[in-house]
């Protein structure tokens, strides 16, 4: 039985790739940025100007961020297979996950279902309506037990450097909608149910304003993972030029300390 596959997506014939409803060769390359191109695949709706902004300013937020457990997997992958660039791009992949990377997709998601439960959000210039309504879901996660994504970095103790300009990059593009004003009330008010105060972090706000974009949160992960690809790429072409890998190793298993199981 032969069925049909419909795709709006990209196809091709003897002479012709065709990417979006574009001709590829004749109108998209050479006149459309790849972050563009990435938004306009996800949507199927070419992106503005302003929309590609702040999505490439999320890419190049969430590209590199040192030697990171993504990095440091992907490192020591080449380092035991340099056959394998593949192999050693996707171990650095796979370490996306709740405490890297994966906060950009679970903050989007925490964020959306705080504001579902709303009856309508507040205006956006109304930061005390804001504020309460963050105090509820910060209380409520507090009294669950739960994890409120986006607060904290392991670095960054007192604020993330991405935080304020991202914001100041969807404001100015006219994009700073719910998920970044809910977002940004948290950070306010989290020190009154907490009793300590953490930044927020640039993953949080990546998720934020993607989420104003109207990207999917369950997509998300997957917009930090496409930034983090090229991260990992510069990672794997310096260990290249400037091997570490092996010192990482040895450091480690020289280093190791023998404790015999018990009883």
């Amino acid at each position: 039985m032969t069925g049909t596959y419909p795709t709006s997506l990209g196809t091709s014939d003897r002479d012709t790739i065709t990417l979006l409803g574009e001709d590829l060769a004749g109108s998209l390359m050479g006149k459309v940025g790849f972050g563009e191109l990435a938004l306009w695949l996800m949507t199927q709706r070419r992106p503005s100007p302003s929309q590609t902004r702040v999505f490439e300013a999320v890419l190049v937020a969430l590209a590199d961020h040192g030697f990171t457990p993504t990095a440091i997997a992907a490192r020591l992958t080449y380092l035991s297979a340099p056959d394998s660039v593949q192999g050693a791009m996707a171990a650095g992949l796979l370490g996306g996950g709740s405490r890297f990377l994966g906060v950009t997709e679970d903050a989007a998601r925490f964020l959306a279902n705080v504001l579902a439960g709303a009856k309508q959000p507040p205006p956006l210039d109304d930061n005390g309506a804001w504020d309460a309504l963050a105090l509820a879901a910060v209380t409520e996660a507090k009294q669950q037990n739960k994890i409120i994504p986006g607060l904290g970095h392991p670095v960054h103790k007192i604020a993330d450097p991405r935080t304020a300009v991202l914001i100041g990059i969807a404001a100015e593009e006219g994009l700073r909608g719910n998920h970044l004003a809910l977002f940004e009330a948290i950070g306010r008010v989290h020190p009154q149910v907490l009793g300590r105060t953490l930044p927020l972090n640039g993953a949080g706000v990546c998720g934020a304003a993607l989420a104003d974009l109207g990207l999917d949160p369950e997509l998300l992960r997957g917009v930090a993972l496409l930034a983090r690809a090229a991260g990992l790429l510069g990672q794997i072409a310096e260990e290249r030029c400037r091997p570490i890998a092996m010192d990482m190793y040895r450091s480690i298993d020289r280093n190791a300390q023998y404790i015999a199981p018990e009883d």
